[in-house]
């Protein structure tokens, strides 16, 4: 996720407490003492339609078949309650049994840090999990004792993975006589030719995501892997007046200029952005691979189709999010074989059939022309080393100052220099107080 995706138009109470469960439950393919637990508490936050969705609630129907007189109580939450609340929630009695959860440094290695989560490494290296997930997708799960990614204990598993591309809308890019972009330059070119048309070439959410995801591809276009380092992994210096970050805010900031970009996206959040995308409003709309199997199930009415940000070799996008057992967890157990399944092949391939992207699928299993081509694509990306992370990872509290500074960026409240200027300040300041 990005790491900000959808929120749930609708808060739910967070104090849902499970009783009578046991202490502990076995550590094979089900329960086998009287005193295990009866229930499974699981919390996540994807969408019934989504890829995760459905594979997930597969998982949930093998999980109970194999596990005789246990009951999965999943309990729907919205990303904004899990990211807010979690430190709170998993801190005391009430915590879920098992909860997906968003990765990097200001969120799983924040908890990691704090004492809440549950070292995985034995179950891990037992179930062989390791040997599934490619050496990217392992730098989201481990987190070493200052809550850093990419060293240290297994504090989470992903199951999924994620990248951010463009998706467009083929009908209208034929009506303007626009051949999909290969080059930056062509990119450009062809949001000119709709801007002309009196047609906004992208789609965009200022509210929550993922106008900060365009401007970390911007600075992307004009970085390199030592630079993705520093910012995520504190290997170096970072300077927000670089010429990567100062190339971005002012591009940007060009592209709501230029028409590119509605001032109006700065109050729109992601949902209004893909619907509006779904309903044909616009030709583009730059986000991840989440939106894949949403895309394919709700449009109806044109052709789509999606393309990898043109002229960058580093492209946002990880491991997707991970399931995490709370340190309060009452069925540690449980919980493993419950993630042990979503590693499975048959949960694997309802995923990449789904159009979502799983970690150990069976190529030959995948049905759709498209998804697989979404999997190669991927598969292209991992072995280029070309995963960047996301903009907001690298301390706690940045995903707001990302949103808020993006804004001032569409609705022209600050220049660009100002706001690189406050990031730098939020960025040392979460740095230094790790």
């Amino acid at each position: 996720m990005g790491s900000a995706r959808r929120t749930a138009a609708v808060l739910a109470a967070l104090a849902a407490v499970a009783t009578g469960l046991a202490a502990c439950g076995s550590d094979g393919s089900g329960p086998t003492q009287a005193s295990s637990p009866t229930e499974l508490r699981l919390w996540h936050y994807e969408g019934p339609d989504s890829a995760m969705g459905i594979a997930w609630k597969q998982a949930i129907s093998e999980f109970e078949s194999s596990h005789p007189g246990v009951k999965v109580k999943f309990e729907e939450k919205s990303f904004d309650q899990i990211q807010k609340t979690a430190p709170m929630v998993l801190n005391s009695n009430d915590a879920p049994d098992i909860m997906e959860y968003n990765k990097g440094n200001a969120t799983a290695g924040l908890l990691a840090k704090q004492g809440l989560l549950t070292d995985l490494t034995p179950e891990v290296t037992k179930r062989g999990w390791d040997k599934l997930l490619a050496p990217a997708l392992q730098t989201t799960a481990k987190y070493d004792s200052s809550g850093t990614m990419g060293s240290g204990n297994w504090y989470g598993v992903p199951n999924y993975a994620e990248f951010v591309e463009v998706y467009y809308n083929k009908d209208m890019f034929a009506r303007q006589g626009i051949a999909v972009p290969t080059t930056f330059a062509e990119f450009t070119a062809a949001m000119d030719k709709f801007a002309g048309a009196g047609v906004t070439p992208l789609a965009v959410g200022g509210k929550d995501y993922p106008a900060q995801q365009y401007l970390y591809q911007l600075a992307l276009s004009k970085a390199d892997r030592a630079w993705v380092d520093a910012y995520q992994r504190y290997t170096g210096k970072v300077n927000f007046s670089d010429t990567a970050w100062s190339y971005a805010a002012n591009t940007f900031k060009d592209w709501v200029g230029k028409g590119y970009i509605s001032k109006n996206s700065a109050g729109l959040d992601s949902e209004a952005m893909g619907t509006a995308f779904i309903a044909g409003k616009f030709p583009m709309m730059v986000s991840g691979t989440w939106w894949y199997g949403r895309l394919s199930n709700q449009i109806k009415k044109f052709q789509w189709g999606s393309f990898l940000w043109p002229g960058n070799t580093l492209n946002a996008g990880s491991s997707g999010n991970i399931w995490i057992v709370p340190k309060n967890s009452k069925a540690k157990q449980l919980a493993y074989d419950f993630i042990n399944i979503t590693m499975q092949k048959g949960v694997q391939n309802t995923l990449a059939n789904s159009g979502g992207l799983p970690v150990a699928a069976d190529l030959a299993g995948v049905t759709d022309p498209k998804n697989k081509e979404l999997i190669e694509t991927y598969q292209k990306l991992t072995q280029a080393d070309g995963l960047a992370f996301y903009p907001d990872w690298p301390v706690p509290g940045f995903y707001d100052t990302m949103v808020s500074e993006t804004q001032k960026l569409i609705n022209g409240s600050a220049p660009p220099d100002k706001v690189l200027a406050n990031l730098q300040k939020a960025y040392d300041s979460g740095v230094a107080g790790r």
